[in-house]
Formats: C-alpha cells, structure tokens, sequence
C-alpha cells in the first residue's frame, strides 16, 4: 500500500514539474516573440515601423511596403495571412502524403501526384481517397463541387457574420481566428502562455508552407512531377537535376 502511494506521489511530482517546464518554455518564448524585445529580421539593425510593436504573433519588424500601417487594413491581412497559412499547411500534408504512401508500396492510389490526382473522378472507377474505397469514392463532379459549396458555404458563412442561416448576427474579433470560446476540443487556448507560442508556431510553420506550395506549383509547370519525385530525382544527381538544368528552356532562341 505505501509502495503505491509512494509510486503514485512520484508520478505526481514527475508531471507537476513537466508542467512547470512548459510554463516557464512557454513564458521565455512569449519575451522572445513578442514585445519591444524580440526577436527582429535584422537583429539590432532592424529599424521597425512604429506600428509594429510586437503585440501580434510573427511580428518580426519587417514592412518595407507599408502593408500594414493601416490599423484596419492590418487587421484584414492578420485574419488572411492566418486562413492562408493554414490551407496551405493541409496543402504541402496533402500534396506530399499520397506520393510518400505510393513510393512505400502502402497504398495502391491511382493518381498520387497532386496536380493529376483530382482526374481520376472522370475515370471509369472514380476517385478513391487514399487509394481506398472505404474512404471516399467520388464518382460525381457535380456532387462533389455542390457538397463544396454548401459545407465551404456554410463555414465561410459563419466565420464572416458569425451566426448560422436564422440566427443572430455576432462580431468577428481577433480571438475567433485562434482556438477557445466556443472551438476548442484539444483545450489549446487553456493556458494562455502556451497559446501564445502556438500562435508563434503556428504562423512560422504557415508561412514555410505558404512558399512550399509556391515551389510546387512553379515545379508542376517546370518538370510536370510531384514534389517528392523532383526531390528523389534531385538527390541522385543534385548537381545535374537542378534548377539550372530547366532555366535554359525558358531562355530566347
């Protein structure tokens, strides 16, 4: 008996001080991310606009442009870069998934490349998510883009005027682009340093993504391959399989 009340009071202090290793990680990344002290483009030779005072996720000090020195016009392009990232982090999981699966042998897909894949609806077996029909079998471009445009409808419907078709209309603030009050199943937004790293995170890993799927599109035009055959392409012989070697056909004749 008291050696489990021994074992079950060191589990305790073990999690407790986990937690508080998370506390104190989350509150040293908050004075690094944010405010008048962290961390900036140029180090000590950034000179950052006035209105750019580190109070928001990603403030790194940077707008030559003078995008954002408009209080409202920053705030529309806070909500896009955030909606944009974070498509565009589903997008570079869901453009290099079904060719990892395809190349490992542990999913027979028809079409793996993403840019080809959205075919396969016209042919004679339709499309199969994942290569499994117990997932998704599309067979109807008409019913696939009306089940889009309600469901897509619907949520771009509420995240704009903030109420379902009959209710009341609400006001969209700051807080609806991130978890809690009304969204939040993993309790993200619980601890409030901890959300803030997250956000950090979250819009670091979403701007990467963002240029990810830039290069896949630019690499969909060049080579007519997927990402992840231009990368085993590229690393057999990564001083021919380059660049360099598709720029000549865009040079004049």
């Amino acid at each position: 008996m008291s050696a489990a009340l021994m074992n079950s009071t060191a589990r305790m202090n073990v999690a407790t001080r986990a937690t508080q290793a998370n506390k104190k990680a989350a509150q040293m990344a908050i004075s690094e991310f944010y405010g008048p002290d962290r961390k900036t483009f140029l180090g000590p030779f950034t000179d950052s606009p006035s209105y750019l005072t580190g109070e928001f996720p990603g403030d790194y000090g940077w707008d030559t442009a003078g995008l954002s020195a408009d209080p409202e016009t920053f705030k529309r392009y806070r909500e896009a870069e955030v909606l944009h990232a974070r498509w565009a982090m589903l997008g570079t999981l869901g453009c290099v998934t079904p060719e990892l699966l395809s190349n490992s042998g542990s999913s027979k897909i028809a079409e793996p490349v993403w840019f080809k894949a959205g075919s396969s609806i016209f042919s004679e077996g339709g499309l199969d998510y994942l290569g499994s029909p117990a997932l998704i079998h599309a067979q109807n471009i008409i019913a696939v883009v009306a089940c889009q445009v309600v469901l897509m409808g619907c949520v771009e419907g509420y995240r704009v005027t903030r109420t379902w078709p009959g209710g009341e209309p609400g006001e969209a603030g700051e807080e609806d682009l991130y978890p809690g009050a009304e969204f939040d199943p993993l309790g993200l937004a619980d601890d409030p340093d901890t959300l803030a790293e997250l956000k950090v995170k979250e819009i670091k890993n979403g701007r990467l993504a963002m240029f990810s799927m830039l290069g896949f599109y630019v690499q969909a035009i060049v080579t007519g391959k997927g990402p992840i055959e231009n990368l085993f392409t590229h690393l057999a012989e990564p001083g021919t399989n380059n660049a360099f070697l598709f720029a000549t056909k865009y040079t004049p004749q």
